[in-house]
């Protein structure tokens, strides 16, 4: 076998040690450092011993400490920032990214060379990344970050297969589909009007296309995706706390806990006044009242509703821009938008929709900084994790609010021919087409998130090229030349350079966030959703490691154990996409419909569903018959509609039919079979798979035992030695 394993190709996706020396295994035990054992680690170099994010952690711990004045708070580089002594504070890089000599002859020249060469450039998209490196440059919690954003773009690809399999057993079976036959060929079935005024009576055969194009994303694997992507984000999350131990104990973080944070000097100057000692330190500190708190509170969640009703707000006028717009569409003078009128209607809603989503999500990031100012928070972490839970829900309703009404409340309050509902009692509800009201869904979330993940690119990359460009465009104009330039200190290069977002790491956490929300919410509508994620994580994650090597002052590095507020945010969309799955698959698609035609009312009564032949007669059963008449005297004859109501001639005309009811039960059945069956899968797959591999534990346990041996030898060794400097006699006792 290692014969055979030695003829096949090499995994092109790993990276060459030889390429990364600094990556090489040791055969050392690592331990958190402790100046009381220095004598315990094997220091070569004490220059080189620590990595430069570490010496620069140590710095920047050094200067948060020290007094500028007497006084007691004038103290630490962060008070010096913010009252405008200082313009910024950041560690350097180490040198240019960029060489005149090829890496594979002359080797790499520094860190920051390394990184470009094997990590940022857009060549290297399908290797590995080099996290230990990212660690040891950028610090733990950057290197966590990229590590959970190869892991999620990894457990995509998956989920990115089965979901172009659904789509492509869609498309093969598109033409043999007896709901888009039946749709096709139905010449003579006549549609009533969709609209009030300009809208013509219309065959059935010309939502032909659109049949055709909802079987796409509506077939028999609609049901095994939804439940597929659910147990996904479950086996996601769960190796992602296994992937995260890993990690954690190669980094040296198992032991490792927070230090006492440091209070916010906001939260110093609000209550300095009232003091309490706090129990860690045993010192008195500033301290906020519960009643305070409170209120503030009870303010910020105000604010909160507030602005969700804006976004509420926001939908309503996009609904009744449909309303209004598919009137004037349908009476357009091109005969290719009369013609699909309603497709231009949701185009034209999607992208104005979307200008909005985009012009909101500006305002709520400002108030979103002002609502966690009002609370006050008492440390950094507390402002950064109040501050990412209030853009999450701010972005998840602004961007998620369109897409449940097209899927839950779209067509389905509208009424009936001769008792339309109208809104405000003028316009009247909007209705599904034919086919359905998926394709609707189908556009809205397409567009938005294409459109969204190519804003995001622009606004990470594009922006801080242009920003950086006009920064030399400067220093030219200021009559700096080239190799006036090539000899400033790299303090002052980097000063050139943009800083990173005033609030780190929760833009980049928070995008790939919502767009896991758009991958599992409504997948059972948008099966492509997992293959554009993936296509765009796969950008993303190049795209950030080139910003963050060659556009962005170098961030000072921070230790981390875990991912923060986001993993449970993660959990709570999972929850959520069972339930939106469910009520898709019930209520948005026709798939309880079909079934309960092919098991009750079709040809196949009392066989079960074998085939496509079972469906036969299913889109005539789906419509309701409409007397013509009762419009005006100018119109006569029947015309059909989407509902499960009794003819004009029936004792109770237009009331609803048995078959209504049993698709209604059905259709709540299934909500509740799918819910507790998918969810009863998740819990018994997070159960079976442990948050920590068992050779991990096995490794954890045979270092501790082994490092305790060697301390113990160790520090016998050197009581020894001290004992014989100072001429002591020498028991081999434990003293």
């Amino acid at each position: 076998m290692r014969q055979l394993k030695s003829w096949l190709p090499k995994n092109p996706m790993k990276l060459d040690k030889e390429a990364l020396p600094d990556l090489e295994e040791t055969d050392c035990y690592t331990a958190p450092f402790s100046r009381a054992r220095m004598h315990h680690f094997t220091i070569n170099n004490k220059d080189t011993f620590f990595s430069n994010s570490t010496r620069s952690r140590i710095v920047h711990h050094v200067l948060q400490r020290t007094k500028y004045e007497d006084g007691k708070s004038k103290m630490g580089i962060n008070r010096l920032l913010s009252n405008g002594t200082y313009e910024a504070a950041f560690p350097p890089h180490e040198g240019s990214y960029k060489s005149r000599h090829p890496i594979k002859t002359h080797g790499a020249q520094n860190h920051r060379h390394l990184l470009y060469e094997r990590w940022a450039r857009w060549g290297m998209w399908y290797k590995y990344q080099p996290l230990d490196l990212i660690r040891r440059y950028f610090g733990e919690k950057i290197g966590l970050y990229f590590a959970w954003l190869g892991w999620y773009t990894g457990m995509l690809i998956p989920a990115a297969l089965v979901g172009l399999f659904v789509f492509l057993y869609g498309l093969f079976t598109m033409d043999s589909s007896q709901v888009s036959i039946e749709i096709c060929e139905a010449n003579e079935t006549i549609m009533c009007p969709m609209c009030e005024k300009n809208c013509t009576l219309q065959r059935l055969n010309e939502s032909c296309i659109y049949a055709k194009v909802t079987h796409l994303f509506d077939n028999g694997g609609t049901v095994f995706f939804a439940i597929f992507m659910a147990i996904w984000a479950t086996v996601f999350l769960e190796f992602w706390k296994r992937r995260r131990a890993v990690l954690t104990y190669d980094w040296d973080l198992i032991d490792w806990e927070d230090e006492e944070e440091e209070l916010r000097p906001q939260f110093e100057a609000k209550y300095s006044k009232l003091e309490r000692v706090n129990p860690i330190t045993g010192k008195p500190e500033p301290f906020q009242p519960f009643s305070d708190k409170l209120s503030r509170l009870m303010v910020s969640v105000s604010g909160i509703f507030f602005m969700i009703s804006l976004v509420l707000t926001a939908v309503f006028a996009v609904v009744v821009y449909r309303l209004v717009a598919m009137e004037q569409f349908a009476s357009f003078k091109w005969q290719f938008i009369k013609k699909y009128w309603q497709f231009a209607t949701s185009g034209t809603g999607v992208c104005i929709n979307f200008m909005i989503i985009m012009s909101l999500n500006v305002v709520y990031e400002k108030v979103a900084y002002l609502l966690t100012n009002l609370e006050h928070p008492r440390t950094d972490s507390e402002w950064e994790n109040s501050f990412a839970l209030k853009m999450f829900l701010f972005q998840f309703v602004n961007l998620n609010s369109s897409i449940f009404y097209i899927a839950f409340f779209l067509g389905r309050f509208a009424g009936r021919p001769g008792k339309y509902n109208r809104l405000f009692e003028r316009w009247r509800l909007e209705e599904c087409h034919p086919s359905g009201c998926l394709i609707d869904l189908c556009l809205q979330m397409g567009v938005i998130m294409v459109l969204k993940q190519m804003w995001n690119n622009f606004m990470e990359l594009g922006y801080p090229l242009l920003q950086n460009w006009w920064s030399r465009r400067k220093i030219k104009k200021g009559g700096q030349t080239v190799e006036s330039k090539m000899t400033l200190p790299q303090w002052e290069k980097d000063w050139n350079l943009q800083p990173m977002n005033a609030h780190g790491l929760m833009e980049e956490y928070l995008e790939m966030v919502i767009q896991f929300g758009f991958t599992t919410i409504f997948v059972a509508a948008f099966p492509l959703a997992p293959l554009l994620a993936l296509l765009n994580n796969i950008i993303e994650i190049r795209l950030d490691a080139y910003k963050f090597v060659t556009q962005w002052r170098r961030p000072m590095p921070a230790r981390a154990t875990d991912i923060g507020i986001w993993y449970g945010i993660l959990e709570g969309i999972g929850v959520l996409a069972v339930i939106t799955n469910a009520f898709v698959i019930a209520i948005t698609s026709d798939y309880i419909p079909r079934f309960v035609y092919a098991f009750k009312y079709g040809p196949c009564i009392d066989e079960g569903y074998r085939n496509e032949k079972c469906l036969r007669g299913y889109v005539n059963s789906s419509l309701s018959i409409f007397d013509l008449s009762e419009l005006g005297p100018e119109y006569s004859g029947y015309c059909r509609y989407r509902d499960y109501r009794a003819p004009p001639w029936s004792a109770n005309p237009y009331e609803f039919t048995l078959q209504f009811w049993h698709v209604l039960a059905a259709r709540l059945a299934f909500i509740i079979v799918f819910e507790h069956l998918v969810f009863g899968i998740k819990s018994f797959i997070a159960y079976l798979i442990p948050d920590m591999p068992k050779d991990l534990c096995d490794r954890m346990r045979r270092e501790k035992y082994l490092v305790q041996e060697m301390m113990y030898e160790a520090e016998l060794e050197h009581l020894q030695r001290e004992r014989k400097k100072n001429g002591k006699h020498l028991n081999h006792e434990w003293p």
